[in-house]
């Protein structure tokens, strides 16, 4: 008879347990609504649990004892609420060796462990061995202290594994042949960042038959690995794992653009030493159907009728029924170079996830030339997707008007958009930005401030202008450079008070603003913000920055004055950062903390 025994599960409790378990990732609580009295309890029980059951564990019997299980007031909990207490623990650093021993239950199907990755150790992979056989989500990244063999032996005993988490670990090619020989069901794997795995490591995941894995997470693996054979691995993991969605491989693009060219031949000296099938025989299996199972019955009559026509034309026209009719059914593409963007469109129809980097090895920030070549090529690239597109990441060398056609392109459906290294060049295309991305709900832009100073406009002639908004922004995020020995930024583009004030005055849903380094003073557009009744255009009847819970000013030109009205106004604010703002002074700080200890709410204030 089994120690534990669990009732069968019913959809309104798997539900309730993706719910709580949508909880426990959320960074933040929602102070604002009130808690159930389960939450409660488990917010009592991580408080007290340490004073009693743990601290006796941890005298008595934790280091003097190896218990297979442990029968006591917790082995009564189901799963979910299990796993919702590790969470609370875990979030609130209260999670301890001794808490972590009386938690691992047979029950426990979901184990996250990546803020207490220094309790992860090789005698705690054998506990979680032991007891949680059953476990379908095991995150340990970050865990230095496990060495590959104890990484193996773990993963050769949870074979009902579906999503997997080893970012930054000690993880080798060993570790990817147990996973790919023992966790046949495993559908989401991150192995980013591991330095001792290199991408030839990952060639077992398809040659041992994942063919379930829908997500492959490998960026910053290996060190000094040969370029080409990591271009001929990701080439292979593309072909042979038919489930893929989402894809995260340092060579993907130039991947794409292999297959795209059917540029097989150059890999057969990989593929022989690798003792793994060739690239042409896997791109054959795809065009005889490898993975219609996948297709859509819609699809499938398409197919049948391509590969029709093309038998009626001839040899030639079967040459080019291959070359269109295969297709890769990724979702979600990172790490991909401006040049192979077109072979990822040819190959990647379907998606709505992009992280792309424009940097390219001739290109230069002041060249004319290479910045109309950046354009075009990004302009057309992103023209496949030009209404599905959802997400996208860009790495861009350039002025941020070069930007604005290939986001009026695909900016209409856009909802997150992230821009690395771009250069400010006046308000005008910040403002062209916004208009072209109107149903954005994150924007995170860091850039460049001006190398010359901009016009700054009068409050009069502010209230006026028709600027856009973003009425469904959540997440904010303008970060300016500032050289480390720079103490403060210089004010170059007062202008930008005008885009500052619609973003803020026209998203009254932000919970995030981050305004570092900000290249203006911030108290005016504060003002305008508070103040003035008048709003941009196609924005909400609804008072601003009501819900933000998160402001980060640093190193910004702001007074006493403002921050005082930022803590009044903004009920739900729970960390503002200050640190490196000039103008405020100790004193300053000590007031906002008074203010702060009458609040309702806790509000944690940095400033150094």
């Amino acid at each position: 008879m089994p120690l534990f025994r669990q009732l069968e599960a019913r959809p309104e409790r798997e539900k309730q347990k993706r719910n709580r378990r949508r909880e426990c990732r959320t960074d933040e609580e929602d102070e604002d609504e009130p808690s159930s009295l389960t939450r409660l309890c488990l917010l009592s029980l991580a408080e007290n649990m340490k004073h009693v059951w743990v601290q006796d564990y941890a005298q008595n019997y934790m280091d003097q004892y190896f218990f297979r299980y442990i029968m006591g007031p917790f082995s009564s909990l189901p799963g979910d609420l299990l796993e919702e207490l590790l969470c609370v623990l875990s979030r609130r650093t209260l999670l301890s060796r001794a808490a972590l021993h009386l938690l691992l239950l047979p029950q426990l199907h979901s184990l996250s462990l990546p803020h207490s990755c220094n309790l992860v150790t090789a005698n705690l992979c054998s506990l979680i061995s032991a007891r949680c056989q059953s476990l379908r989500s095991l995150n340990l990244s970050g865990a230095l202290n496990v060495s590959a063999p104890a990484l193996c032996s773990l993963l050769g005993s949870l074979s009902c594994l579906r999503y997997l988490y080893l970012a930054g670990t000690l993880c080798n090619r060993s570790v990817m042949a147990t996973v790919a020989q023992q966790c046949p069901a495993l559908k989401h794997l991150d192995v980013s960042r591991c330095v001792h795995l290199h991408p030839v490591a990952l060639l077992p995941l398809a040659h041992g038959g994942l063919k379930c894995l829908t997500s492959l997470l490998a960026l910053d693996i290996g060190l000094e690995e040969n370029e080409d054979d990591g271009t001929a691995t990701a080439a292979f993991l593309l072909l042979g794992l038919p489930s893929l969605r989402q894809v995260a491989l340092d060579n993907a693009g130039q991947a794409c653009t292999m297959i795209c060219k059917q540029e097989f031949r150059l890999t057969e000296g990989f593929t022989s030493k690798e003792r793994v099938a060739s690239l042409q025989e896997l791109w054959t299996r795809r065009i005889r159907g490898g993975e219609e199972d996948s297709f859509s019955l819609e699809e499938k009559l398409d197919k049948m009728l391509h590969l029709g026509k093309s038998r009626g034309d001839g040899v030639r026209a079967d040459k080019g029924s291959q070359e269109t009719t295969v297709k890769l059914g990724i979702r979600e593409i990172q790490s991909v170079s401006l040049d192979s963007l077109y072979a990822v469109g040819q190959l990647c129809p379907d998606l709505h996830s992009v992280s792309l980097n424009c940097h390219g090895e001739d290109d230069s920030g002041d060249d004319e030339g290479s910045g109309f070549r950046r354009t075009t090529l990004l302009t057309k690239g992103l023209a496949a997707w030009s209404s599905q597109v959802r997400c996208l990441s860009l790495q861009f060398p350039g002025p941020l008007s070069e930007l604005v056609t290939p986001l009026q392109v695909t900016g209409s459906s856009l909802i997150s958009l992230t821009l690395e290294g771009v250069q400010a060049d006046g308000h005008l295309p910040f403002l062209d930005l916004i208009s072209a991305c109107p149903k954005l709900t994150s924007l995170t832009v860091h850039i460049d401030p001006p190398r010359s100073n901009q016009e700054e406009e009068d409050d009069e002639d502010l209230e006026d202008w028709n600027l856009p908004c973003l009425p469904d922004l959540r997440s904010l995020t303008l970060n300016f450079f500032l050289d480390e020995r720079q103490l403060k930024p210089v004010l170059c583009w007062r202008s930008l008070r005008g885009p500052l004030w619609a973003l803020l005055r026209g998203a009254p849903q932000l919970q995030k603003l981050s305004l570092m380094a900000t290249p203006c003073r911030l108290d005016p557009v504060f003002r305008l913000v508070l103040d003035h009744h008048s709003k941009p255009l196609n924005a909400l009847d609804q008072p601003p920055l009501r819900c933000l819970r998160h402001v980060n000013l640093k190193r910004s030109d702001v007074t006493m004055e403002t921050t005082a009205r930022l803590v009044n106004t903004c009920h739900r604010l729970s960390t503002l950062d200050l640190s490196g703002c000039w103008s405020m002074t100790l004193s300053n700080i000590t007031k906002l903390q008074g203010k702060a200890s009458r609040r309702h709410h806790k509000l944690q204030i940095i400033w150094t």
